[in-house]
């Protein structure tokens, strides 16, 4: 049993000090994924705390108030984030492939470079993302005229881009500053949820091109046909 301090991310003053059970030698990034399960189990304060690189793969956060926290590089991978209170939280680089956010609020959250390939994002609170009328049939135009779509990189050119790309592109200059803010996978994601509530289960943007056209085709045809 060990005892590990974490830190105010502003202050660098001990915010809460958790009792763990793991060897002395066991890396730093373990240390802290276990301090935040030991203090969501005793209901410790973990706003603005500082969770840089955190290994809280598989962990169960639902409903965790994470307002502010630093939590860039963690590895959130598979972790249930479901209605977590992320406002402000820092999850620059955080690794999130297959988390479940669904209905978690990242209003002012910085996700830049954030993985977030297969994470579940349905009612999340993304904040005021800007809306693309028929987004379903405009994405799949846009991206289906030839040399336009490139699942490899999110931009290539003014006229190639990936799936999330158009999407960013075609919300104009909000869709752009989104980007700047959150990064293109996520931007793209808050402008689907803003356009389209009832999305379901989200497009991957990690997939080939024929797969891809192909979801964004079906898409639109439902979308145009005014199915649910």
């Amino acid at each position: 049993m060990i005892k590990f301090d974490v830190l105010n991310r502003w202050t660098g003053k001990v915010q809460f000090t958790a009792e763990i059970e793991c060897d002395e030698h066991d890396i730093s990034r373990f240390k802290v994924g276990l301090a935040v399960r030991w203090a969501l189990k005793n209901g410790a304060n973990l706003r603005d705390a500082n969770l840089i690189g955190a290994d809280l793969r598989d962990a169960n956060l639902i409903g965790a108030d994470l307002r502010g926290a630093d939590l860039s590089g963690a590895d959130l991978i598979g972790a249930n984030l479901i209605g977590a209170n992320l406002i402000g939280a820092n999850l620059i680089g955080a690794y999130m492939r297959g988390a479940n956010l669904s209905g978690a609020d990242l209003r002012d959250a910085n996700l830049r470079d954030a993985g977030l390939r297969d994470a579940n994002l349905s009612d999340a609170n993304l904040g005021n993302a800007p809306k693309i009328e028929n987004i379903h049939q405009a994405v799949y135009e846009a991206a289906s005229a030839p040399g336009a779509l490139d699942m490899g990189t999110w931009h290539l050119c003014g006229t190639t881009h990936c799936r999330a790309g158009w999407v960013v592109v075609l919300a104009g200059d909000e869709g752009k500053a989104l980007e700047d803010k959150v990064g293109t996978a996520c931007a793209a994601a808050a402008i689907y949820l803003a356009s389209d509530p009832n999305i379901g289960k989200f497009p991957s943007f990690y997939c080939s091109n024929a797969e891809a056209l192909a979801d964004m085709k079906a898409r639109a045809e439902a979308e145009k046909a005014g199915a649910p």
